[in-house]
């Protein structure tokens, strides 16, 4: 057991790199990429971008947890489903990067911090079994979710790019979420749930601008 584990952390320190070093791909054609450019004002642009490096950051998020939380699982079908999604948001992370490039823009400069908290909270979550992991899965896609519904209606109407972005990866994350509540997760205490928004908080202000 402690070589399996020491191993998947070889191979999960190896996935990181390529996370936060910028070397994701799509497995799916990016949405966005079926859109015409939209002619943006300087402040419609500054705020697309600071809400799809936002999305970006969450995404670097999303890749440390389903790793680490994997590391732990003692259920086949969970890490299937964790390796599954783990895809997908990885496409989400292919997308959401080349949108940024679109807008002259970058990723945040603090992604080696936000993929290391992560990767840490996700490793405490798969430590206390597969039903609390599969529910911290749950709470975590309703919060992105819901996160994302708001940024579809923050985003200037015409940046049809970056919106077509988000609804995909809004549908992908109630996808995600749905998976981890029939493999049987449990609801997690609501103390938990409101520390976990208080983190996504600071996340998503601090990520939006640098």
């Amino acid at each position: 057991m402690f070589i399996k584990t020491t191993d998947q952390l070889l191979i999960n320190f190896d996935r990181a790199l390529r996370v936060i070093s910028g070397q994701a791909r799509a497995s799916r054609r990016n949405p966005g990429n079926t859109c015409e450019d939209a002619s943006l004002s300087e402040t419609e642009q500054k705020h697309s971008a600071g809400l799809m490096r936002v999305n970006h950051v969450g995404e670097i998020c999303a890749q440390a947890l389903y790793d680490s939380q994997a590391v732990f699982s003692k259920s086949e079908d969970v890490k299937r489903q964790f390796a599954r999604s783990s895809i997908e948001e990885e496409d989400h992370l292919a997308w959401t990067a080349e949108r940024l490039q679109q807008l002259n823009s970058h990723p945040s400069v603090l992604n080696p911090i936000w993929y290391v908290g992560a990767y840490a909270c996700g490793l405490i979550a798969g430590r206390c079994g597969d039903a609390i992991s599969l529910g911290f899965v749950v709470e975590t896609e309703k919060q992105v979710e819901a996160h994302l519904a708001s940024h579809l209606k923050e985003l200037p109407a015409q940046d049809e790019k970056s919106r077509a972005i988000v609804e995909q990866m809004r549908l992908d994350e109630i996808a995600h979420g749905a998976a981890a509540g029939e493999l049987g997760a449990v609801d997690l205490p609501a103390p938990v749930k409101v520390l976990m928004q208080a983190m996504a908080k600071v996340m998503t202000t601090t990520a939006y601008r640098i």
